[in-house]
């Protein structure tokens, strides 16, 4: 065979390899996993269950559990953080027009498809939260009722969720 050819060959069947590898990879889904009383927050520890408000998670390439945040300012500040490098795989979110606010259990949405209000005056674990939802009439009543904007995902920019000592503001801790 022409060497040549024989390389052209070897080369088209590597990309080919590499091409199927990048879709399976790619191809598999991410799903949340349920928080329980032990779950504790990637940050600072704390653990999830004993706090109200929205929680949230990122998945990370290469990492079997993914990363957990009492708070979805938390999981906006790391996300959106330029140091920010490992690949993610799944960010998700609890849809707060379905789980209790004081005890959020269950109820996991994709991050990037919901609703949030930013402003309001619930408060989460951290204090000040983004509350978050996976249909647009349960963000818009509840910035009705206690204040705050509609946002989409791509919305929320790094300043909105600054982690600038709201523990030290939260009278509940």
């Amino acid at each position: 065979m022409n060497p040549v050819l024989r390389q052209l060959m070897l080369a088209a069947l590597a990309a080919t390899a590499l091409t199927g590898c990048e879709q399976s990879a790619t191809s598999t889904a991410v799903a949340p996993v349920e928080i329980n009383h032990g779950t504790s927050c990637a940050l600072d520890g704390m653990l999830l269950a004993d706090y109200p408000g929205p929680k949230a998670q990122i998945h990370y390439a290469g990492q079997a559990e993914p990363d957990f945040f009492c708070d979805t300012v938390e999981m906006f500040n790391i996300y959106l953080s330029p140091e920010q490098v490992r690949a993610v795989h799944g960010l998700f979110v609890q849809d707060m027009g379905k789980a209790d606010w004081d005890v959020p259990r269950d109820h996991w949405i994709d991050a990037k498809n919901a609703y949030y209000v930013h402003g309001s005056k619930r408060r989460g674990s951290m204090g000040s939260t983004i509350a978050s939802f996976a249909q647009e009439n349960d963000a818009v009543k509840f910035a009705a009722e206690y204040g705050g904007k509609v946002y989409r995902f791509a919305d929320i920019t790094p300043d909105m969720v600054a982690l600038d000592g709201g523990a030290l503001h939260d009278s509940n801790m």
